[in-house]
């Protein structure tokens, strides 16, 4: 089996893991998150519109917001960096592609801590996304510029004893789950 077909495997079991997690999730689900990003008042963030079955970031990127930028991601392209436009709470909102809300109006600027959405994670930082490369290219385009922080944000019922990743894929700095934190 190629590694096309293996992601694509993975990924199935990935969606399956978070369906189950999310249908039968309770709210405070992001109370973990919300710990972790106290630690970074005022720090650029940029979260995630949840879309489908995701966990919600809603909550910390709206206590976030009273203390600094929060944007959420726009999609430039295929094969193309996301751009983070300023994000607030009841702010206006458009379509954007995949079934995610974007800001009614662009304001991109570089956040330095990602909350990152994902199908599958491992206790290695490891993460398997929707097989767009999105935040892989995003991540090495921000880290090459300064540090970084990519937190996965995930149901625990995500966790994968392993997972299919090439070197292009950009490991996580710490992975946060409705159960707790772990740092990588």
């Amino acid at each position: 089996m190629d590694l096309t077909a293996i992601k694509a495997a993975a990924r199935k079991q990935g969606f399956q893991r978070r369906k189950a997690a999310f249908d039968t999730a309770r709210a405070g689900q992001a109370g973990f998150l919300s710990e972790v990003l106290a630690g970074y008042r005022g720090v650029p963030v940029a979260g995630y519109m949840p879309i489908r079955t995701e966990i919600s970031p809603l909550a910390p990127m709206a206590e976030c917001a009273a203390h600094g930028s929060v944007g959420v991601p726009v999609i430039q392209g295929a094969g193309l960096p996301l751009e983070f436009s300023r994000w607030e709470p009841d702010a206006a909102l458009r379509d954007g592609p995949f079934g995610a809300k974007v800001p009614l109006v662009d304001d991109y600027f570089d956040p330095e801590i990602l909350i990152v959405p994902l199908v599958a994670f491992d206790m290695q930082g490891g993460r398997l996304g929707y097989g767009g490369g999105f935040y892989d290219r995003t991540l090495e385009r921000l880290r090459a510029r300064r540090a970084t922080l990519a937190i996965g944000f995930a149901f625990a019922a995500q966790e994968a004893d392993e997972l299919p990743l090439e070197p292009t894929d950009q490991p996580l700095d710490m992975i946060v789950t409705e159960s707790g934190i772990h740092t990588f």
